[in-house]
């Protein structure tokens, strides 16, 4: 979810507007997911490594987690949106921390779409404490399910114009189809998640196999 402090720039607005205008988009992608044949939506919004920008801003974006946690939650629970969060928990703030708590059991049911929002997340760490952890006869599922067990990323879409993973869920997009766009995130929304399904289902997926053809 990237181009937020560069789409607030561009209109003369502080960065913290792009952020909430970011929110919109969230809630305009989730909306539109289950339609667009989507079962696991995961959200980068927030690495660990953006604990180095400003304090004012980090403050503002756990403040805008917080209330966007307490204001969709319901929504999330009328329409089977399960709300998970994946990352690390223990320098969040307590009041953040108990407002996932009570998003991701009261979303427990959801069937439509999980949701998984990264905050404080690195792949590296995750893949560096599963690792320490790995008995010697481990195998790659065993391993998957250390770092959380979530299904392999199919289509990975990094809006902004970045062309860059940024240490997100390295193992899990070992074969994922990459889409970078231009497109700011908050001006992301149900015609870009249906342009970008269509294109994931246009690429042919070899998993480093010959096509069927060929191996005729």
């Amino acid at each position: 979810m990237d181009g937020n402090g560069r789409w607030a720039r561009a209109r003369g607005l502080p960065r913290v507007a792009g952020h909430r205008a970011g929110a919109d988009a969230v809630r305009r992608v989730v909306e539109s997911a289950p339609g667009a044949g989507i079962g696991t939506l995961t959200l980068y919004s927030f690495s660990s490594d953006n604990w180095q920008r400003p304090p004012a801003e980090v403050k503002a974006l756990m403040s805008l987690f917080q209330s966007y946690l307490r204001m969709e939650t319901g929504r999330c629970v009328a329409e089977g949106v399960r709300i998970r969060m994946i990352g690390r928990r223990d320098r969040l703030a307590p009041s953040l921390q108990k407002a996932v708590a009570e998003a991701e059991a009261v979303t427990a049911a959801g069937r439509t779409l999980e949701v998984r929002i990264a905050i404080d997340y690195s792949s590296r760490d995750a893949i560096l404490r599963a690792a320490s952890t790995l008995p010697k006869s481990a195998s790659r599922e065993d391993f998957s399910r250390l770092l959380g067990g979530a299904p392999d990323v199919d289509l990975l879409i990094r809006t902004g114009g970045e062309q860059r993973l940024s240490d997100f869920l390295l193992w899990e997009c070992a074969y994922a189809e990459l889409l970078f766009t231009r497109k700011m995130w908050p001006d992301f929304g149900r015609p870009d998640i249906e342009e970008a399904v269509a294109e994931f289902y246009s690429r042919e997926r070899r998993f480093g196999r010959i096509p069927e053809a060929a191996a005729g």
